[in-house]
């Protein structure tokens, strides 16, 4: 794996600061989390939102946010649950190295007001790096004459890891001549030196092969292994000597790779082979390998890839002299990194007002930082805009600037100023950076809201459906910004008994109206109430409209029929004389309708007839007439069926039953002139149904209380004076009277009748029944469809 640690000490980091216009507000709370490294994408960290002592709600409002100070995007916050997620997967070595503790540092930015929260995220390392040599084998050329204790320098292992879980200790494989001695530098860091157990021979063993095993602290621990290849040699008692113990050289960070550094060399005071000299680093990180190169034979330093000052500034290189007898001896050479001008400055805006009152003087409109990763002349900053413009800038602390209005502006004159923060940096050639701004002057709230109208009409149809939408209504404000958002809201009912809470509701944002509940034409035909629409600012102003929302009727009442009642009592019974004519009034139906318009417009119609062509009903006034004239093979009883039916769509209907009975004997003054049937055929309104049902009713109650006392008088007198009252010669029709099969009226059936004794028409002046009607058993004659009905009279026919 490859090492990033130095440079992720070493990395730039960009600082984002957000930062309240009243600095007093920002808030002083610093958390601190842990996470271990390699943890999966969008796992848990912490609820941010508790933690900070924040509703879920409040972090959506105020568009909170988690900004890393790297700029890099390690976390996300959910603004639905407040948690802090992971939202990469973290690799500690890749992050910091070899620097312990791990931290990453983030704020959680609010905003309205703009507040922010300082924290610090903790990588925990995890055994996940096993120990690992650079070289598979190591080569050791050893003197037989070197004695017991000598120790070799061997090359260490890298372990990415830190902590407990960085490299620990070496161990090598069984042998008679070499044990392994760990030596710690000091700085955290062990390296295994090769210590001579036993004296060589190199005519008995010329050449050894060990292995050599890292473990780090893990558990389990890693371990990564590397072949140590001995060969024994000849005496070879003089070492490498270098001319200097550190060399020191200064590079451009421009420096083309591929170009020479410098050389290092050292003398062996040995000849031939042994003193032939090799060199090598020694304990080099990655970045070092990839950065430089050696000669082994010259010794000139070389680099391989670009430098890079403001990542790293110097390199601290272990450089090794190995003769041919395996001598060796070290040096260091530091290589520092000239830094060049070729970075511009940075602009970072922390804070930012896009819109400022007119009305207000040395108002914030920005807080920004500049930075420049040069060092030297090359970091420092000159900071300006432009000389003609309103504004200042004034210097904070550090690298923070703050833009301000140096006086009152005025709207009506400039509603607009774009501004350009120059940043220039001293280096040669001089760098600089522009940032563009653009601020509005924002009008004070002097115009109220003006509706479109002064007053609105809305139409609804009645049976609507709760929350339906009916109408809007639209105010204006000519100001701009809050002074211009416009918040609809219901004024209190003129009449406190209408429930307007109940029947209406507004948006208050966009003015629709919307019906609570289901409207109902009957009930409620139309009604006013007032609209308020204010702005928001400071005072607020406001207006109102009034609006009358009327009910449009549905036909959603079916026709109700007065007349005949139906009240659940038996069935009246409209006597009909046969000597009656065509067009004979013989009933007249009245109903209602709870509607209006044409769905109260009501038509009639003979739907059921016990003989068909006999009787008609007029459309448009439900008068009952006869068809024809009627004749003695008419039968005595008839049920209509009458259906009364209005205009809506779908139409709504209902029907009534009419029993009718034709007699016999009726008096020409009982029968309806000629000029009376068709000025009653003339009548239509309404009205005229009324007062003709409620005329009968009457009519019908004064002649019941008539029949009653006339009864009382005729029992009275009967055996004083019989001749005042005496029964008719003959018996009544077969039709009327034989109702029992025997010829004669049953005992059931017995009658008063009462005729006038000079009368020449022999008309009926009362009937009525002397002993209560009873049942009277099934003789097997089918008289009109065996239904029961009672006539007007009072008395029963079955």
């Amino acid at each position: 794996m490859e090492i990033k640690g130095v440079l992720a000490l070493q990395k730039r980091q960009v600082l984002i600061l957000f930062v309240l216009l009243g600095l007093s507000q920002a808030g002083p709370e610093s958390v601190q989390y842990s996470v271990a490294e390699e943890t999966e994408v969008g796992s848990f960290v912490a609820n941010l939102a508790r933690d900070l002592g924040l509703g879920v709600e409040e972090l959506s409002s105020r568009e909170a946010r988690v900004v890393s100070d790297d700029n890099e995007k390690h976390l996300q916050l959910d603004l639905l649950t407040g948690d802090l997620l992971l939202n990469e997967k973290l690799d500690r070595e890749e992050l910091c190295g070899f620097t312990e503790p791990c931290v990453l540092h983030f704020q959680m930015v609010l905003e309205n007001p703009l507040e922010f929260f300082r924290g610090e995220l903790h990588v925990k390392d995890i055994n996940d790096q096993s120990p690992m040599f650079l070289d598979k084998e190591i080569l050791l050329k050893i003197s037989e004459s070197t004695s017991s204790g000598t120790t070799f320098l061997m090359e260490s292992a890298q372990d990415l890891d830190v902590g407990t879980n960085s490299l620990q200790n070496y161990t090598l494989s069984p042998n008679s001549h070499f044990y392994i001695k760990i030596r710690d530098s000091g700085d955290g860091k062990i390296y295994p030196e090769l210590v001579l157990d036993r004296a060589l021979d190199h005519e008995e063993e010329p050449e050894l092969t060990l292995t050599l095993i890292a473990l780090d602290g893990g558990s389990p621990p890693r371990t990564g292994t590397t072949l140590v290849l001995i060969k024994v040699l000849d005496i070879n008692d003089n070492a490498p000597e270098f001319a200097q113990r550190l060399y020191e050289v200064h590079v451009l960070e421009d420096t083309p790779a591929g170009s020479w550094i410098i050389t290092i060399s050292a003398k062996d005071m040995d000849s031939g082979n042994y003193g032939k000299i090799s060199y090598t680093f020694l304990h080099a990180s990655e970045d070092i390998r990839k950065t430089f190169e050696i000669n082994p034979i010259s010794g000139e330093v070389h680099l391989r890839s670009c430098l890079d000052f403001e990542v790293i500034q110097f390199y601290t290189i272990n450089i090794q002299a190995t003769d041919g007898g395996g001598l060796s001896e070290e040096c260091s050479l530091l290589v520092k990194v000239v830094d060049i001008n070729d970075n511009p400055p940075e602009v970072t805006i922390s804070s930012f007002t896009k819109t400022i009152p007119e009305n207000a003087s040395e108002t914030l409109v920005a807080l920004f930082s500049v930075r420049d990763q040069d060092a030297g002349d090359n970091g420092r900053m000159v900071c300006s805009i432009q000389d003609e413009l309103p504004f200042f800038l004034k210097p904070t602390f550090k690298n923070f600037f703050t833009l301000v209005s140096e006086k009152a502006l005025d709207r009506e004159t400039r509603s607009e100023y774009n501004i350009t923060i120059t940043v220039t940096d001293l280096g040669t050639p001089r760098l600089k950076t522009q940032h563009n701004i653009t601020v509005t002057v924002s009008d004070v709230n002097d115009n109220a809201p003006a509706f479109s109208q002064t007053t609105y009409t809305l139409r609804v149809r009645e049976n609507n459906s709760p929350a339906l939408h009916i109408g809007s209504v639209s105010a204006t404000d000519r100001d701009s910004g809050a002074n211009a958002q416009v918040t609809y809201s219901l004024l209190p009912p003129a009449d406190p008994q209408l429930p307007l809470a109940s029947l209406v509701s507004i948006n208050a944002d966009n003015g629709q109206l919307f019906a609570l509940r289901s409207l109902d034409y009957e009930a409620l035909q139309a009604f006013e109430f007032g609209v308020r629409a204010a702005d928001r600012g400071s005072p607020a102003l406001s207006s109102q409209a009034r609006v009358r929302v009327l009910v449009l009727d549905d036909n959603d009442n079916a026709p109700f029929v007065l007349y005949p009642p139906q009240n659940g009592s038996a069935p009246c019974t409209e006597l009909v004389p046969r000597a009656a004519e065509a067009g004979y009034l013989v009933t007249k139906v009245v109903a209602v309708d709870g509607d209006s318009g044409q769905n109260a417009w009501l038509s009639y119609q003979l739907l059921k007839a016990t003989e068909p062509g006999l009787f008609g009903v007029w459309a448009h006034n439900g008068e009952v007439r006869t068809a024809r004239l009627l004749s003695e093979r008419d039968a005595v009883k008839h049920r209509l069926v009458v259906l009364v039916k209005d205009n809506g769509e779908p139409p709504r209907s209902a029907s009534v039953t009419l029993h009718v009975l034709l007699v016999d004997g009726f008096s020409q003054p009982y029968l309806p002139l000629p000029e009376v049937a068709a000025a009653e055929a003339r009548a239509d309104p309404l009205t005229v149904y009324l007062v003709v049902a409620l005329a009968s009713v009457s009519s019908l109650f004064l002649f019941s209380v008539l029949v009653f006392v006339a009864v009382r008088l005729c029992r009275r007198s009967r055996a004083a004076s019989a001749g005042r009252c005496s029964g008719p010669e003959g018996h009544f029709p077969g039709h009327l009277v034989d109702v029992s099969g025997t010829g004669t009226l049953s005992q059931s059936y017995q009658y008063e009748v009462c005729l006038t004794g000079d009368s020449g028409t022999n008309e009926f002046k009362f009937l009525k029944p002397i002993i209560p009607s009873l049942p009277v058993p099934d003789t097997g004659r089918n008289i009109g469809g065996n239904e029961n009905f009672r006539n007007s009279f009072g008395f029963n026919i079955q």
